[in-house]
């Protein structure tokens, strides 16, 4: 069967806005602006706690300058102009990023994607894409973490609830079944029986950060609704939130805290489209003559129970499978949420819950190099590689109520609040400006995500940097914005080499 190269991404190229003589300021003497002030936030002791958005973690993995590009330290940076003092972060040992346990790779903790822009053409089906680096990580759990304490506490993989956990960092726990730690931890624990939390507090932080949450609904999405990580329950969240903020605040702590973006408007589940098979005629033919028997049985079974209403004409439409000659063929999924049919028959107990996709679903990314394999003609796509409009309504429906929680939370606090969920959604669709850049949340070319989709690139993390300034400043009254020491983006770069190890 003929198969199309699958591409995901254009080039970008950045231009250079001249300046003529017809847009110079002649304005002599412009109003300065003002000096920058804390207000009457305490910056002297900066703690940042949560998951991988805020460890720095880009390109699928954690690495060093990534690191020290993360979210916090560019705040840190900037407290640093009116109060603040030092701020550690547990590094990795290099820019391969992956993770060793004594030698070994850890499963699921690899090497970190770079972008190859010069594919061999000489190799079928290689385009324009990222890959993994090839080459061994030097950062080992066993051998070398580093000595704390530290500022950034961000654990990537870490759900709301782990940051409660004692043992998150044993490293015996990762060998139990189910794991009860977590390799980043393990690096910058205090000792094996602390949780994130604690160690939080041991430091007496005068001001927090508080990014939680979106592991909880984002390992639901990630694995496409299959039920294999399911979203945190909202008796728990609520539980483990309320705890955090009430323990964090305790000592008078200032603080600004984040609510869950909409996990499903990243590039990673926004680049593969519903429709992306090219078909010649004799393919297509051949696929339709392969789901005849499916698509028959539909009709048998439909003269069977007409008249019931248990199944009905326009869900057998929904469910029949048609390709054609051209570009725009849609792809098949399983669709769990479809009728059983053998349920209400055993005579039909043969016939699967197949259809073909619309726009209604979105498909994870890594699906991309599985179509021209045959993903999605030839073999019907399981639940893991599609998120159908059901599923994507859970998620909808848990993020609206942890939301609702986390700000019910940071309102009672009187902690400074960033409404992110709004700012992805102002990504999306590319209406969130900074300086000279306006990013999108496009794949590679949007400027604001990491190659693994789902992750923000250095840019996006100095974004997200400067708004999280601009709700210090509404909170306490400082004036990182107006006084122009937000972070220039330009200073920030979209990726990194492959040569950086």
């Amino acid at each position: 069967m003929k198969y199309f190269k699958y591409i995901f991404f254009s080039a970008v190229l950045i231009g250079f806005t001249a300046c003529s003589e017809d847009d110079y300021d002649y304005n002599p003497s412009p109003d300065p602006l003002p000096e920058l002030t804390a207000g009457v936030a305490d910056f002297s002791n900066f703690v940042a706690l949560g998951n991988s958005l805020t460890a720095g973690y880009a390109d699928g993995s954690l690495y060093k300058i990534a690191q020290e590009n993360s979210m916090p330290k560019i705040m840190a940076n900037q407290f640093s102009l009116v109060g603040g003092g030092d701020f550690t972060q547990p590094l990795t040992n290099d820019n391969i990023g992956g993770l060793l346990a004594g030698g070994s790779q850890l499963p699921g903790f690899a090497p970190r994607f770079w972008l190859n822009l010069d594919p061999d053409p000489n190799v079928e089906g290689e385009n324009p894409a990222p890959q993994r680096l090839d080459a061994m990580p030097t950062t080992d759990i066993v051998l070398n973490n580093p000595t704390g304490p530290f500022n950034n506490l961000g654990v990537s993989g870490a759900k709301s609830f782990h940051l409660l956990a004692p043992g998150y960092g044993d490293l015996n726990g990762l060998f139990t079944m189910p794991a009860t730690a977590n390799p980043y931890f393990v690096r910058m624990a205090s000792s094996p029986t602390t949780s994130v939390i604690a160690d939080a507090m041991a430091q007496a932080p005068s001001f927090f950060s508080l990014w939680i949450g979106n592991n909880d609904v984002l390992g639901y999405a990630l694995s496409g609704g299959d039920g294999t990580d399911p979203i945190t329950d909202q008796a728990t969240f609520d539980f483990v939130y309320s705890t955090l903020i009430s323990t964090l605040t305790s000592a008078g702590a200032q603080g600004v805290v984040a609510n869950i973006p909409d996990v499903t408007a990243v590039p990673f589940f926004t680049t593969v489209p519903y429709n992306p098979v090219p078909l010649d005629e004799a393919t297509a033919g051949a696929l339709n003559q392969g789901y005849a028997l499916y698509n028959g049985g539909l009709q048998q079974a439909f003269a069977a129970l007409a008249g019931t209403g248990l199944f009905t004409e326009e869900e057998v439409a929904a469910r029949t499978i048609n390709f054609s000659a051209g570009a725009g063929n849609a792809l098949v999924i399983i669709d769990e949420s479809l009728t059983d049919l053998g349920a209400i028959n055993p005579a039909f107990a043969g016939i699967p819950q197949y259809r073909q996709a619309t726009a209604a679903d979105l498909f994870v990314l890594t699906l991309s190099s599985l179509i021209p394999q045959g993903y999605g003609t030839q073999i019907p796509l399981e639940d893991k590689y599609t998120l159908t409009p059901e599923e994507q309504l859970e998620i909808k429906m848990a993020t609206d109520a942890f939301n609702a929680t986390i700000q019910a939370q940071a309102s009672g606090a009187n902690l400074a609040f960033v409404d992110a969920n709004t700012l992805l959604n102002q990504l999306k669709e590319g209406n969130l400006p900074s300086g000279d850049f306006s990013l999108t949340s496009g794949f590679i070319s949007g400027g604001a995500f990491s190659l693994d989709g789902f992750h923000p690139n250095s840019r996006g993390y100095a974004l997200l940097a400067n708004q999280f300034l601009k709700a210090i400043d509404v909170a306490y009254g400082s004036n990182f914005d107006a006084s122009g020491n937000l972070v220039n983006l330009g200073n920030y770069p979209t990726n990194y080499s492959p040569l950086l190890q």
